[in-house]
C-alpha cells in the first residue's frame, strides 16, 4: 500500500515513529481502534480536534482506491 505523505507522516521523533495524521501527534491507529470499538468520525474528531475531517476522508479515499486496486 503507498502513503499518501500529504495526510500520513511518520518520523521517529513523533509518537515514536508511528505513522500519524500531518501536523498532529495523532496515530492513524488510534482512528482505526476508534472505528473498532464503534465509534463515530465525529466522536473520533471530538477527542483529536487537531485532525481535520479532510483528513479522515482522505485516508478512507485513499484505502477504498488500494482495495479496489487489489481486487481488480
Amino acid at each position: 500500500m503507498s502513503i499518501n505523505f500529504s495526510i500520513i507522516s511518520k518520523s521517529p521523533e513523533i509518537m515514536g515513529g508511528s505513522p500519524v495524521f500531518v501536523g498532529t501527534r495523532v496515530p492513524i491507529q488510534t482512528f482505526f481502534e476508534y472505528l473498532k470499538a464503534g465509534d463515530s468520525i465525529d466522536d473520533f474528531l471530538d477527542g483529536f480536534p487537531t485532525v481535520t475531517k479532510e483528513q479522515i476522508m482522505t485516508l478512507l479515499e485513499e484505502i477504498r482506491q488500494q482495495i479496489i486496486e487489489e481486487v481488480a
